[in-house]
């Protein structure tokens, strides 16, 4: 199948269902609801414009190619880092380590994405940007909770930054017979992991009675975790003939980005919660800031960026 064909299936696979989400909410919105407020149809509503907003963003990007994706995931990157800095607990002391986060660090790391320069790019953050926060701050000389302050820095450049830049990473792949086409990597992960979260979110308001982890993220529910990877995965294996793998490949890597995204939520709920905020951050409206939206792809593009380098490139 030709790139142009897989293009034009998988453009109008995602308007089709995109459009039928919609119509879906609206009829809803109007005879379930009666036009008044309801919170699960709104939320799901609110979700739905919010993917629109992302397929649009992300196609405007792929229209660029790799410059594109490396600009969008860049600034996605800093603004997700801005968003993390804010509740982060942070002194005058960091502001030095802080400016070189976003200044410095990551423009080189998206620079070294963009020169497919693999050798360094997947160890600039945990080896240097690791090693260089902590000189710089404590050349300032302000000690108090110096450990806590160091590591809740370093781990969001690993979040925010390392783990997200893995996403335009995978169109530097060389894949044999699948010259031109990774970009189809970059949505099928994309796909996935959103689709997840969103079949969790429905399966656990439709049959969830179970919490997993009530404590971190209530509306987690153990029927909706199961529902939601389960149809996640279904859907990664269908969309076998977009990808490099077999039918069986992209069923097991559907398995594997669903359950590392869930965890990411997961793991980015508990910070919410520890720091008393509700989102982190405003800049979509009904659904908090960038780090709200893609925290279940910072903990899946890795795990999937290797595996696919690992078994599929020469």
């Amino acid at each position: 199948m030709s790139a142009q064909l897989h293009t034009a299936l998988l453009a109008a696979g995602i308007a089709g269902v995109l459009a039928f989400a919609s119509v879906l909410g609206w009829v809803l919105k109007a005879k379930v609801a009666a036009g008044a407020p309801h919170a699960v149809i709104d939320n799901l509503n609110a979700r739905v414009k919010a993917w629109w907003l992302m397929v649009v963003v992300l196609s405007l990007a792929l229209l660029g190619g790799m410059t594109g994706v490396i600009i969008l995931f860049a600034f996605a990157s800093f603004i997700a880092f801005r968003e993390y800095a804010t509740i982060a607990p942070t002194r005058r002391g960091d502001h030095l380590a802080l400016v070189l986060g976003f200044f410095a660090v990551i423009p080189v790391q998206y620079a070294l994405v963009w020169m497919e320069w693999y050798g360094l790019y997947s160890i600039f953050i945990p080896v240097y940007g690791f090693l260089l926060m902590p000189m710089v701050a404590a050349l300032r000389g302000d000690v108090p909770n110096f450990m806590q302050r160091t590591a809740t820095l370093q781990w969001g450049l690993m979040i925010c930054v390392f783990c997200i830049s893995h996403v335009p990473a995978l169109l530097t792949l060389r894949i044999p017979d699948y010259e031109e086409r990774n970009a189809f990597l970059l949505v099928f992960l994309i796909l996935i992991v959103q689709s997840s979260d969103v079949l969790q979110y429905v399966w656990g308001k439709t049959l969830g009675r179970r919490k997993i982890a009530p404590n971190v993220s209530p509306n987690k529910t153990v029927e909706g975790f199961l529902g939601g990877v389960a149809s996640a995965t279904l859907l990664g294996g269908a969309l076998w003939w977009a990808t490099p793998f077999t039918f069986w490949q992209a069923t097991g890597m559907s398995l594997m980005i669903t359950l590392a995204g869930f965890f990411g939520g997961l793991v980015m709920s508990a910070i919410k919660r520890d720091r008393g905020v509700k989102d982190y951050g405003q800049m979509i409206e009904g659904h908090g800031g960038v780090l709200d939206r893609i925290d279940s792809i910072c903990f899946a593009a890795p795990f999937f960026f290797h595996l696919t380098r690992f078994f599929f490139t020469q």
